[in-house]
């Protein structure tokens, strides 16, 4: 604590002690660990125009296509981070943005990822098609994952949690690609299917 205290000071933030009920209070939550920061300027917001121009190899794009879930946003975050993604896109729309929860979620990528919001999600797909990058939805009944050409410029589409890929979206993905299991469950949660499918497109740019 007397670190974090020392970080803050140097780095010219102030500092305020607070009781137990009072952090819980800021923080939403019991499991605060003992530090809240407030934080007034927000990560500036990029277009995805901007993204795709900045790029310094094929892009590599998820988008959430209705992720009402802050806890699995926040871990698309953190895969997105470990594995290289530019950007995540997101619908403005029946989807969650970035919150609290997220940011805790996320353990920094929230800085680090651009989370980009759209309007109109069928429009931001045809759109990236028209820069040459390949759509490939995350669904099962698809081409198996590790069979799959995934190495190139491409956005991975993974739905929201329970209903999948809604019928435009699956419509106007490139290919489908499923993540073959060989357990009893039927399906992963988005978080983690985000971060086989990011894990495998960069891995396949690196062999």
């Amino acid at each position: 604590m007397r670190d974090i205290v020392a970080r803050a000071e140097t780095a010219g933030c102030p500092v305020k002690v607070a009781d137990a009920q009072r952090l819980r209070e800021m923080a939403r939550t019991e499991h605060h660990q003992g530090v809240v920061a407030i934080v007034d300027a927000a990560t500036p917001e990029l277009t995805l125009e901007e993204v795709l121009d900045a790029a310094q190899e094929p892009p590599l794009l998820l988008v959430l296509d209705g992720v009402t879930d802050p806890h699995n946003l926040g871990a698309c975050l953190r895969s997105a981070d470990a594995f290289g993604a530019h950007a995540i896109i997101i619908p403005k729309d029946r989807a969650v943005g970035v919150n609290a929860t997220v940011a805790k979620a996320a353990s920094g990528a929230a800085d680090t990822v651009p989370v980009i919001t759209v309007t109109n999600l069928a429009r931001a797909l045809r759109d990236l098609k028209a820069r040459g990058v390949w759509i490939l939805g995350a669904d099962a009944g698809g081409e198996n994952l590790f069979d799959a050409d995934v190495a190139g410029p491409l956005a991975w589409v993974l739905g929201a949690e329970g209903s999948g890929l809604r019928r435009l979206t699956r419509e106007l993905c490139d290919r489908i690609v499923g993540i073959t299991l060989a357990g009893a469950v039927e399906s992963l949660n988005v978080s983690v299917a985000a971060g086989i499918c990011l894990y495998e497109s960069r891995r396949a740019r690196t062999v």
